[in-house]
């Protein structure tokens, strides 16, 4: 079967990017221009985290669907909560420590969903959370690690990647290992199987 349409990511994220290639999807990247900011401030519920995840993915695939008529446009967005509390990136190394020093010895939710839109319309979405624990690690090794990983962490909501040696910041992981990476892959690639975009 040939696609009637092609695959864009409305994402700037390089972990997205990867592991949609690695999977051997084709695609194209258009990062959206979406003010996620300005968009949080108008949610209406921004104490539910797994709809303000999906609002923002939603409003980053119409907007780049605005651009790419009849084409898939794949959208995604990760939201971290923690004791009531809403965690955006940190936007400086400072700022990553005090995130990851309110998180350690807690668990914590990432939020993660995706959507599919095509000429404006919702054809696709697909939600899911991860739960992880903290270990109760020193200030020792908080600045070991932040020396080691550097601004790297700013690109991640919760100030570690879980690819790399972010895993030793954790206890305990329940759920997706793709869904924490912020791209639940598994029902993408099922999605681009049923639109002919891979073989089945």
């Amino acid at each position: 079967m040939t696609p009637s349409a092609s695959l864009i990511l409305a994402s700037g994220s390089q972990v997205r990017a990867r592991l949609l290639a690695d999977a051997g999807v084709p695609f194209q990247v258009e990062v959206s221009a979406v003010d996620e900011a300005r968009a949080k401030e108008h949610f209406q519920t921004p104490t539910d985290g797994m709809a303000l995840a999906q609002h923002l993915a939603l409003l980053k695939a119409k907007a780049v669907g605005k651009k790419f008529p009849n084409h898939f446009i794949l959208a995604a967005d990760q939201v971290l909560t923690c004791d009531g509390r809403q965690f955006d990136k940190a936007e400086t190394t400072a700022q990553a420590a005090e995130n990851l020093k309110f998180l350690r010895g807690k668990t914590h939710t990432l939020h993660s969903a995706l959507c599919i839109v095509k000429d404006h319309e919702q054809i696709w979405a697909h939600q899911d959370a991860a739960h992880l624990t903290m270990r109760p690690f020193s200030d020792e090794f908080l600045t070991d690690y932040l020396h080691t990983v550097g601004d790297t962490i700013l690109s991640s909501v919760g100030c570690y990647l879980l690819e790399n040696t972010g895993t030793q910041l954790f206890d305990k992981i329940d759920g997706n290992y793709f869904t924490i990476l912020g791209l639940p892959l598994l029902p993408v690639l099922e999605f681009a199987r049923l639109q002919g975009i891979l073989k089945t």
